[in-house]
């Protein structure tokens, strides 16, 4: 795995040089644009429509639109600079408890490993926030673009997490329709208890899975080798009319599922070593 950023993790006095690898891959199944008639993939070409010609790489520059049609143009050296020299520091501005920070805030995450004389201190930060609870809240600057993140204990490495400011969120002002007025019976909420204690289980990712990119890369297989794709009809769900009667049989159908022990969550994810590459179909 190749390190993505190079720098050092602060906190207080310390520095701790590290290095910033991603942590998660979208497996999405990414498709080309054709040509429909010819199959040919298509290119995407960047226009000047006042000069009417494909603009190079070393034409292109940046600017930020300040009103309808009028910009102010950056170099990369002064978007750079902006940056100050934070560029390659993590700094820890404080300690906080991870359950006061809601999810909505978290963007992508990280691994970060120490590099050269980094061991000591990183061990000793480790075992540190593992042994108080605690996560460290620090400001990063990844690509030009500065933000707040959160460096925590994650099995016997830390990793860190990029987060949204607090302007960045969304206010909840600003979504139409909220219930705000609506009354819940006593035997509807203690239905809907009953249903949540029925479905909770620890949580473990490997019980869950991309069903729809199998499906789909299953179907891919199969034009692959010529054959007829028949897709099943999706079953009709029940259609219940009364909240009461819906909370009524899906509490029936989670105490009969408890009763024969059957794995909790979504189907377990089999091993699938060649997933990159196209899976068998099913016969």
């Amino acid at each position: 795995m190749r390190a993505m950023w190079k720098g050092s993790l602060s906190f207080g006095l310390v520095n701790i040089p590290v290095r910033l690898f991603a942590a998660t891959e979208g497996r999405d199944i990414k498709f080309r644009y054709l040509h429909a008639p010819c199959h040919t993939p298509l290119e995407y070409q960047k226009i000047c429509t006042t000069c009417k010609k494909q603009v190079p790489w070393e034409e292109i520059v940046r600017g930020y639109e300040y009103e309808k049609d009028h910009f102010v143009v950056l170099s990369e050296e002064e978007i750079k600079a902006a940056a100050g020299e934070g560029d390659r520091l993590i700094e820890i501005t404080d300690f906080v408890k991870m359950e006061e920070i809601d999810p909505i805030f978290f963007q992508n995450s990280y691994y970060l490993a120490p590099d050269g004389p980094g061991s000591k201190p990183y061990v000793l930060l480790h075992k540190a926030m593992l042994e108080t609870g605690k996560i460290a809240v620090a400001m990063i600057t990844l690509r030009t673009k500065e933000s707040m993140a959160v460096v925590r204990s994650y099995g016997d490495i830390l990793s860190l997490s990029t987060m949204f400011f607090p302007d960045e969120v969304r206010s909840l002002q600003e979504i139409p329709d909220i219930p705000r007025k609506v009354e819940v019976r006593e035997k509807e909420l203690e239905m809907a208890k009953e249903l949540i204690e029925n479905l909770t289980a620890p949580f473990e990712a490997e019980n869950y899975h991309d069903h729809y990119r199998e499906k789909l890369l299953e179907v891919i297989q199969a034009r692959v080798e010529g054959k007829k794709v028949v897709v099943a009809p999706s079953p009709e769900r029940e259609k219940v009319v009364d909240l009461l009667e819906a909370l009524q049989a899906s509490v029936e159908r989670t105490q009969v599922k408890k009763a024969k022990n059957k794995p909790k969550g979504r189907v377990k994810r089999s091993p699938s070593p060649k997933e990159e590459a196209l899976i068998t179909v099913k016969k």
